[in-house]
């Protein structure tokens, strides 16, 4: 069955694509492009400012609010693994330590960006973002741009950028409710309100998820839930026709059991361990217009606090195992300017202040010393874009970094999109590095080395996209190709104990960080979508083949760890004249290794699902969905349970 539905999803990928043409905009402001038939056209993660997508040479998925709805998913990472060039792993159910890859990159590779604000962890080992606590509430719109952008992105674009926008309102007065149970005690609830004027705007969103979920170990007799809680808002004040000002903030809250190695066997099994994450993301930004909206500025401030705890109910004297706290405080200045009515320039001032405490408590040391360090990050970038002849657009950029910590890097991007044919045929090809600094763990925990160096990468690609039949179908292809350097990786003592960095300061450690590791990637991500008559059929499938080319390394050669080979996703939706939709929906991911030395090996999924909704008036519609009607339970992670058969019926208010 499972290659029955992968040979059609991928027989079909080769006619669908996902690129909409639009009109320019000049605005400098990442979040500014909100939820609307105009800007869904538009494209605003590729050059940190909307622009239209026929000059647009990167790869970029555009995921809007009638896209979210009609996917009826809840969770965002579920929403982005149907998505090209994407890879979902999960340890357990929801609320599981949730990694996402693009085109084969490492999680900690591919940046977060929510309402302008960088999401990630410094108390993580690579400082990356957990995709656990990002559910779809009062998103708007998702962008996935695919390969390295530290150009215009800075530190850890390597594999891509994640751009998520939180709904703005568009009327005088404007609400939503959405509500929905189903499967395992599920139960979902969300609203929202806001308004706009001519001055001012305004919203405020909130959420609350709870499930009982499945056991994190595979096999465990008891489930293990997870609960989360989400608050958002955004102000925005037009002070003067060219002066505004925003306000816009987030705030989570994720409580996920978990199954631990339980005394005496020290084996993965059932535990009464569970952790939480209490999350903040707050941005302020001054924006200002020059020059009869020639030179638009965007002077910002943000902040974000990540709180992790782990607990154990049953450890003696304190439950408390781990507790990790992440701050990161960010200055921005970006201008655009209109050079001439077809070129511009965007261009950037960036400093970032991180910092991180971690502490391991235990029964026999409930007041361990934290662990604390910090750093500073300053950059500058610029970049142009423009017509070098009728049709055919290039983009060139240049940034520069100072980390306080290892020395400066530069990075450069160049790409060029050729729009044929009335910009019917699209053809683009695009250049970019990427970096990726040390992490504050990786350089100042027990594990650390101050000696490490940048990751480094150097990233390629060509597409081809096709519109046809009017507009009713586009297609498209593109290859792409990667190559990090100075990937860092974590060394056991136990495999070479006599080396310098296992034993520092006289005491001997268990192991340290290091620039060990050279990967490879390239890959092929075939994309669309068509309309034919009642009808709406939208694939996708990507071949990717990530390799570890570390030379000396036993693993060399070797399939990168949960890297599939082969996936793709087809949905075929009916629209009835009246308005009910159902959708057939069916998503493949091919075999993959568990381990860096391939022993361990993820069978293929194949995962049916089928959706419907009815808009019972213009305000109320009731919506319902069967996910993986097949219950396959082959996990995405080695040892861990996975969700079998789903089903959930909701219901949505727009007011």
């Amino acid at each position: 069955m499972k290659s029955v539905l992968f040979s059609t999803a991928a027989l079909l990928g080769v006619l669908s694509a996902h690129t909409a043409l639009a009109q320019p905009a000049a605005a400098p402001d990442v979040a500014s492009a909100e939820a609307s038939n105009a800007v869904r056209a538009v494209v605003v993660t590729a050059n940190r400012a909307p622009t239209a997508a026929t000059v647009v040479a990167q790869a970029v998925t555009v995921i809007d609010r009638a896209d979210i709805e009609a996917s009826q998913a809840i969770l965002i990472p579920d929403l982005l693994g149907r998505t090209a060039g994407v890879t979902l792993s999960r340890n357990g159910g929801p609320g599981g330590v949730t990694a996402l890859r693009i085109r084969g990159a490492e999680t900690d590779q591919t940046l977060v960006v929510i309402d302008g604000v960088r999401l990630n962890d410094m108390a993580q080992p690579g400082a990356g973002y957990n995709f656990a606590n990002l559910l779809t509430g009062d998103v708007a719109r998702v962008e996935v741009l695919r390969g390295a952008q530290s150009t215009l992105w800075g530190s850890q674009a390597i594999g891509g950028v994640v751009n998520v926008v939180t709904t703005a309102p568009t009327e005088p007065f404007q609400a939503s409710l959405d509500a929905e149970g189903g499967s395992l005690s599920t139960a979902y609830v969300r609203g929202g309100v806001g308004g706009a004027g001519e001055r001012l705007n305004w919203r405020l969103g909130a959420g609350y998820y709870t499930t009982d979920g499945v056991s994190a170990v595979a096999g465990g007799a008891e489930d293990d839930g997870f609960q989360h809680t989400s608050l958002n808002g955004r102000l925005g004040l037009k002070l003067t026709d060219a002066l505004s000002f925003d306000l816009r903030g987030i705030y989570s809250y994720g409580r996920a059991q978990v199954d631990g190695f339980p005394a005496p066997a020290f084996s993965f099994a059932d535990t009464a361990e569970y952790g939480v994450t209490e999350e903040v993301a707050a941005y302020a930004g001054l924006n200002l217009a020059l020059l009869d909206d020639r030179f638009r500025n965007r002077l910002a401030y943000s902040h974000t606090r990540t709180d992790r705890q782990s607990l154990n109910p049953d450890q003696a004297v304190t439950d408390v195992t781990f507790d990790a706290l992440s701050e990161v405080d960010r200055w921005e200045y970006q201008g655009s300017f209109a050079i001439t009515e077809a070129w511009q320039a965007i261009f950037g001032l960036e400093r970032e202040e991180a910092s991180m405490r971690t502490a391991s408590p235990s029964a026999f040391n409930p007041n361990p010393a934290a662990q604390s360090a910090r750093a500073d990050l300053d950059s500058a970038y610029v970049q142009l874009q423009g017509p070098l002849i009728t049709g055919l657009s290039a983009t060139l950029g240049v940034r520069r970094d100072e980390h306080d910590t290892f020395d400066g890097q530069t990075l450069g991007q160049g790409a060029l999109a050729w729009a044929l044919n009335d910009g019917n045929t699209i053809l683009r090809a695009s250049f970019g590095q990427g970096f990726k600094a040390p992490s504050l763990y990786q350089l100042y925990s027990e594990y650390g080395n101050l000696a490490l160096n940048p990751e480094e990468a150097d990233a390629w690609d060509l597409g081809v996209e096709q519109v046809l039949a009017d507009g009713r179908a586009v297609v498209s292809a593109t290859w792409f190709q990667r190559e990090t350097d100075n990937q860092i990786d974590y060394v056991s003592c136990f495999s070479a104990p006599a080396a310098p960095l296992c034993r520092v300061g006289g005491v001997t450690r268990f192991g340290y960080y290091s620039n060990t590791v050279r990967t490879e990637a390239q890959g092929v991500e075939l994309i669309g979508q068509a309309e034919v008559g009642p009808f709406e059929l939208a694939a996708n499938y990507t071949w990717t083949e990530a390799t570890n080319e570390a030379d000396g390394s036993p693993n060399k050669g070797k399939r990168l760890a949960r890297r599939p080979e082969h996936q793709g996703y087809m949905s075929l939706t009916h629209v009835w004249a009246d308005g009910p939709s159902a959708t057939l929906a069916v998503r493949y991911v091919g075999e993959a290794f568990d381990d860096a030395a391939n022993r361990n090996r993820l069978e293929a999924r194949a995962l049916l699902d089928l959706r419907a909704a009815w808009p019972v008036s213009e305000t109320f519609e009731v919506y319902g969905r069967v996910e993986n009607l097949f219950d396959d339970q082959d996990p995405s992670t080695r040892g861990y349970g996975e969700v079998g058969r789903f089903g959930a019926l909701g219901v949505r208010a727009r007011f």
